[in-house]
Formats: C-alpha cells, structure tokens, sequence
C-alpha cells in the first residue's frame, strides 16, 4: 500500500511517500481501516521533530492520529463493528507512551475497536476525520476542569482546531454563562459565530491584563504562565501543551471512542460544527505541503488529507 513515512527525526524534508508498505495485521481487538481521509495534529510535527524521542516507539513512523474510513476486517474480539461500517476516531490510544507507528497517513490502518465510533450521518468523511483528537482533548480538558453550567471560561486560541470545538462545548453542550475566547483580528467574526460572548484581539490586547477573570481559563496555544493571570479566586487553568503551575491543570489525551458516541447527538443535531481550514483538503501526495502550512500556525481550524488512494 501507499503510506507516508519518515525514517529520521527531523524537518517536514524527512517525510518520504512510500508505494512499498506491507498492510498492517490487525489483532484481536483490532478492526482494519480502509482510511478515506485523515486530519494532521500539531503533535504529529513536535513527534517528527524528535520532541519525544526517549518514548517514541521505533522508527520508521507512519505518522497521523486522526482517521475517518470504512471497516474492512474485523478481529475475533471485535464486538460493535462490523466490515462496512462508516467509523471515525483517534487511533492514538496510549498518548505519547509509545505511541502507534503505523499511523493513518497511509491506505490503511489497524485500530483497536474502542478507539473508533460510528461516523455521524450527517458528516462525510472530511469533517469526521477533522473530529476526534481536537473534540476529544477540548472535552477532556473541561471534565478535568470540572467544567458546568454556568460557569465562565477563556479559551486561548479559539480559533484552533481544538480551541474551536472548546467554544461550542463549554456554549452548548455545558451550558457556560459567559465564553470568552482570543484569536487575530480575521477570526473575530469565526469566535462569535461559534459561539463566544467576547472576543478578544491578541494583536491588541493583552487578555491577562483585562479586568475580568475566569472559572476556567483553557490554554491551548501555550502560554501557560499568562493564562494563570485571568484566572478568578476559585477558577483552574487548562494546559494542553506543557506543564503549568497550580491552580493549573496539564494532560495529555488518552483517546476513547465512547467520547466521540456521546457528542454524536450534538453533531448530527448540528450544534457542534467542524470548521475544516480554507486551503483543505490537501490531496494525499501533498501531506507534505499540509504539514508544512500547518507548520506555520497560519491554519484556521483543521487541515485534512483527502482523497487516499
């Protein structure tokens, strides 16, 4: 099969498009993804780079989390799905503890089965593949904040992939009385059609340096120490880059695919939409261009390649 790989830690150059990969076995537990499209993660780029290296699992790397296809083989313990079936999910399972190695920029890909979820009817395979590592880490972050109806909260970057499913979250699933959330001056307009009360400038603003103060104050651009100064006297910070100081919280996503069942009702009700960036998709012999412009953190929500072969 067709898969992108790199052999070396290094710049989107180490990236190679192999027409030789074997299809990987699957086991028990597992089903076999004929993968339609797929959506790249900023993770996948600090992997590349070597930023985890001492937990890595070996190369060479496959590299790409997020996934949306059709099942074509199923284990002999795979209970929920069946060949056929339209599913979606992060095939990551075990966060950068030895993560997979054979990821799901290729023809195929093997996943365990809870890991996966039926794709929303009302999605193609674009906006599916767009979902599960950005939803399932912005829903993540507000369980571990205790997030509730409400409650206010500040989301830095709303207009990331992950920062953007954050808004409509905390807005329509949770209930938040009051959503903030800062972006350039361009995606404004975006922060309040999906659902933000204030929308915050950084270019001219310093959020930290605004009166008002947070329950919860959810970084995910990486900016930990300024997230902690618009944070309320009771209120916790979210940090999904590195680690932050108490009263802050930090985490790498563990991925589940009943989180992805759970939302289902808010996606096919179209409450929760998938912002897909202007320039995607990228086709499969462009992954390194996708990279290269995800890369330079000019992307407005997700960037996705599709189709694969």
């Amino acid at each position: 099969m067709k898969a992108w790989k790199y052999d070396e830690y290094g710049s989107v150059d180490v990236l190679k498009l192999a027409t030789d990969v074997a299809v990987p076995e699957i086991t028990d537990d597992q089903v076999l993804v004929k993968v339609v499209a797929a959506a790249l993660n900023p993770v996948d780029y600090k992997r590349r780079l070597g930023y985890f290296k001492a937990i890595d699992s070996p190369l060479p790397i496959t590299p790409g989390f997020d996934v949306a296809g059709v099942v074509v083989k199923v284990g002999s313990q795979v209970k929920g799905l069946k060949e056929g079936d339209e599913v979606y999910g992060d095939i990551n399972g075990k966060g950068l503890d030895g993560p997979t190695q054979f990821g799901t920029l290729a023809e195929y890909t093997a996943v365990e089965e809870r890991l996966l979820a039926l794709k929303p009817k009302n999605l193609d395979f674009i906006q599916a593949a767009a979902l599960p590592l950005a939803i399932e880490t912005a829903y993540e972050g507000l369980e571990r904040a205790k997030f509730s109806e409400g409650k206010t909260i500040l989301v830095l970057n709303g207009a990331g992939g992950v920062g953007s499913f954050i808004i409509q979250l905390a807005k329509h699933v949770y209930g938040a009385s009051k959503v903030a959330a800062t972006s350039s001056t361009g995606k404004l307009e975006l922060l309040k059609s999906l659902g933000a009360d204030v929308a915050i400038d950084y270019t001219k603003e310093n959020f930290e340096d605004l009166p008002d103060k947070y329950d919860v104050v959810y970084d995910a651009i990486g900016q930990p120490e300024k997230a902690l100064k618009a944070v309320n006297e009771t209120g916790v910070a979210v940090c999904i880059t590195g680690p932050i100081p108490p009263p802050g919280i930090s985490f790498l996503l563990t991925s589940d695919g009943s989180i992805l069942t759970k939302l289902n009702p808010y996606l096919e009700s179209g409450k929760i939409k998938v912002i897909i960036d202007p320039k995607s998709p990228f086709p499969f012999d462009k992954v390194n261009e996708a990279y290269a412009y995800l890369e330079s953190h000019r992307a407005t929500g997700k960037v996705v390649i599709y189709p694969i072969p």
